[in-house]
C-alpha cells in the first residue's frame, strides 16, 4: 500500500478499536503502578466509538473530516486525560490534511507532528517530562526525515516505528513530570511510561495495517 485513503483510514480505526481492545487489560495495569488505572478504559472506549462513527460515515467524508469526527467522538467518549490529549491530536491532524485526498510519507510528516504539537500545547507537556509525547516527537521527525530522503510510507512507517520503540524504551530512565505519576516521582523511574506506549501502539497498528495492504 503506497498511501492510506480513506477506505484505509477506517480499516485503520478498525484496527486500533480492535488493538485497544486486546490491550486494555495490560494498559491497565501499567497504569496502575503510578497512575489511575484507567488508560486502558479509555483508549479501548474511544477508539470503539471512533471507528463507529468513521464507519458510519464512509469514505466518501474524506480524510480530514474522517479526522475530525474520530477526535470529537473521542473527547465526547472519553473526556479524560489521555481521551482528551487523543481527541486533540486526531482534530489537529484531520486539520493538518484538509485538502488531501491520501496520506503518504509526506502527509504523514504532517499528520504526526500537528499531531504532536496538538498535545504539546495542550497537555501543557514538553520532551523528557515521561509523556506520550517523548514518543509522538521521534514518530514525527522520524516521518521528516523519510518525506525529505523521498522515502515511499512503508519503510517510513517501519522507520517511525522503530524510532518511537527505542523512545520508549528510553522513558524508562525518565521520571514522570505530569499527572498522578508526578507524585511519584523517583518511584516511576525504570517503568515505561503508559502514554507513551499508546503512541507505540498507534503506529505499530498503522505500520501493520499498511503492510497488510501492500
Amino acid at each position: 500500500m503506497d498511501a492510506i485513503g480513506p477506505a484505509e483510514l477506517i480499516r485503520l480505526f478498525e484496527a486500533w478499536r480492535d488493538v485497544f481492545a486486546e490491550q486494555r487489560e495490560f494498559l491497565i495495569a501499567l497504569d496502575g503502578k503510578v497512575g489511575d488505572s484507567d488508560l486502558g478504559i479509555t483508549m479501548s472506549k474511544s477508539f470503539a466509538a471512533a471507528y463507529d462513527v468513521v464507519a458510519a460515515e464512509g469514505p466518501q467524508a474524506g480524510l480530514a473530516k474522517l479526522l475530525r469526527s474520530a477526535g470529537a467522538t473521542m473527547a465526547k467518549t472519553a473526556p479524560s486525560t489521555m481521551g482528551t490529549l487523543a481527541a486533540t491530536g486526531f482534530l489537529r491532524g484531520g486539520k493538518a490534511l484538509e485538502g488531501a485526498d491520501a496520506i503518504g510519507t509526506h502527509e504523514a510528516a504532517a499528520f504526526w507532528r500537528a499531531f504532536a504539537q496538538g498535545i504539546m500545547e495542550r497537555g501543557k507537556a514538553k520532551l523528557g517530562d515521561k509523556t506520550i509525547l517523548d514518543v509522538l516527537d521521534p514518530i514525527a521527525r522520524a516521518f521528516e526525515a523519510q518525506a525529505e530522503a523521498g522515502a515511499p510510507l512503508g519503510p517510513a512507517l517501519a522507520a517511525a516505528t522503530t524510532a518511537a520503540e527505542q523512545a520508549l524504551e528510553a522513558t524508562k530512565s525518565m521520571v514522570a513530570q505530569h499527572g498522578k505519576a508526578a507524585a511519584f516521582q523517583e518511584k516511576s523511574r525504570g517503568l515505561q511510561d503508559a502514554g507513551a506506549t499508546v503512541g507505540v501502539l498507534l503506529i505499530g497498528t498503522m505500520r501493520d495495517v499498511v503492510q497488510r495492504g501492500a
